[in-house]
């Protein structure tokens, strides 16, 4: 738990129930994913594609099992190279997540993100991957239900002391939530979708209690946790510390205080309350739409005339004053989440 949490309500109880048998935690076998089965990412971060076609040769880094995201990232880096992403993926996933499989075709599967709504399937947000970066483990989706958890906070974070698997091939990053199953002063020990059990520094996460939601966060709060990733490059479909798109990175931001909105800006644009562009408090978010009326962007507004978004492929996650920003005139409304 970070530093600026408060210890949730009865948790010393809780946590002295988490101990898990060790053979809850043995590994699993690489097994056949199969079509309509629970699953969960057992890499970084999965990238998911429009179809296996999709990928180029410079996404190689993000297909295997483990990833290189930061061997990506340097693989995107021109514009153009980067830019070429849009239309190919879709959306990503973080280590842990639960997915559905919608089907599967040779070594690739197409799946629903459980966490990531959409009206494109009310099963979840919907793309291909390949199944290696899947692990099917009802013992790990119990935990889940039955053990509080740990969720981090941190940009990047660090498995530690890892027992009972001999690689994870994964490394935690922001918004990966995990099963708790045990606590000291300085760490958390977490179970694993692919097996095994690994420590986190308590600095790097936030602990909830079975059941438990975050406080509801102020305006200020959301701020604070969009501006951790100020600099950051774009990228789309994502939904990492690795990079986001535009509305990734607002739907992050507001997951990571336990607040679910949808994946995609047209379909943010529809949830919250309207508010007036005279009226706008820290936490809303700003709309842009083209001369049809479809949005294409979202931001978040900070306060003082500014926002902070994720724009486009030759950009980063940067504050600006959102009318002075707003060329074409493309403002096509504002909605309050909290």
């Amino acid at each position: 738990m970070s530093s600026n949490q408060s210890a949730p309500a009865n948790a010393s109880t809780n946590l002295a129930a988490a101990v898990v048998p060790g053979q809850e935690l043995e590994p699993i076998r690489d097994g056949k994913i199969e079509k309509g089965e629970t699953a969960y990412v057992d890499v970084t971060v999965a990238t998911l594609w429009k179809d296996s076609k999709a990928p180029r040769k410079v996404d190689k880094p993000a297909l295997g099992k483990p990833v290189d995201l930061d061997k990506w990232n340097e693989n995107l880096k021109s514009t153009e190279v980067r830019r070429g992403l849009t239309g190919k993926a879709e959306t990503q996933a973080v280590y842990g997540s639960e997915v559905t499989v919608l089907e599967t075709k040779g070594n690739w599967a197409k799946v629903a993100v459980t966490d990531q709504s959409t009206p494109k399937n009310k099963k979840g947000y919907p793309g291909w991957l390949p199944t290696k970066q899947l692990v099917e483990n009802d013992r790990f989706g119990k935990l889940k239900k039955d053990q509080p958890r740990a969720v981090v906070t941190a940009e990047k974070a660090k498995f530690e002391g890892i027992e009972f698997t001999k690689d994870v091939g994964a490394d935690p990053s922001f918004n990966v939530e995990l099963p708790l199953i045990a606590q000291d002063v300085e760490d958390v020990r977490v179970a694993l979708p692919g097996g095994g059990a690994a420590w986190i520094d308590v600095d790097d996460v936030n602990v909830f209690d079975i059941g438990e939601k975050p406080k509801k966060p102020s305006g200020d709060d959301l701020v604070k946790t969009a501006k951790q990733f100020d600099g950051l490059r774009y990228l789309w479909a994502g939904v990492s510390a690795y990079g986001f798109d535009c509305s990734g990175f607002t739907y992050s931001v507001y997951r990571a205080h336990g607040i679910d909105i949808p994946r995609d800006s047209g379909d943010q644009a529809k949830v919250g309350k309207k508010v007036s562009a005279k009226d706008l408090k820290a936490g809303d978010l700003l709309f842009f739409s083209t001369s049809s009326g479809t949005v294409h962007h979202v931001g978040m507004y900070i306060g003082d005339g500014k926002m902070i978004h994720s724009p486009n492929a030759s950009k980063t996650v940067y504050v600006v004053d959102w009318k002075d920003w707003d060329k074409g005139n493309e403002f096509s409304g504002a909605r309050r989440i909290l």
